[in-house]
């Protein structure tokens, strides 16, 4: 197995960019009227997830990095709330709906992988 010398090169980091991107596709279509609600708190929780990878896979102590990671999972879960809420406003198609939370599924997933490797560490 090769070391992991940056975070760009994690396959969370990887899923989560392509969350955030997926993200702001569709919320490019969400009503103006939401740019400071919903779009903006979908964005910020989404870019959240990558930003917290990429923070805790720069801090030297492992308590750091399971900190960090577990404020990604926590950002997996308010997007997943986002989804349904933008799903149910009539906001997001349902095969967008399920695209996007099944990648939110899959980018949990592979933090708690992180999360458990790290624990390993200790």
């Amino acid at each position: 197995m090769e070391k992991i010398n940056n975070f760009f090169e994690l396959d969370a980091w990887k899923k989560a960019h392509q969350l955030v991107l997926g993200i702001y596709g569709v919320t490019q279509d969400f009503p103006k009227e939401e740019l400071f609600g919903i779009t903006s708190q979908l964005r910020r929780a989404a870019s959240s997830i990558s930003a917290n990878i990429a923070e805790g896979f720069s801090r030297y102590h492992y308590n750091d990095k399971v900190r960090f990671y577990l404020n990604a999972r926590g950002s997996v879960s308010e997007v997943q709330s986002f989804l349904f809420l933008s799903r149910d406003l009539g906001y997001l198609e349902e095969v967008d709906f399920k695209k996007l939370f099944l990648e939110s599924e899959e980018v949990g997933k592979l933090i708690n992988g992180l999360i458990r490797a790290i624990d390993k560490q200790k």
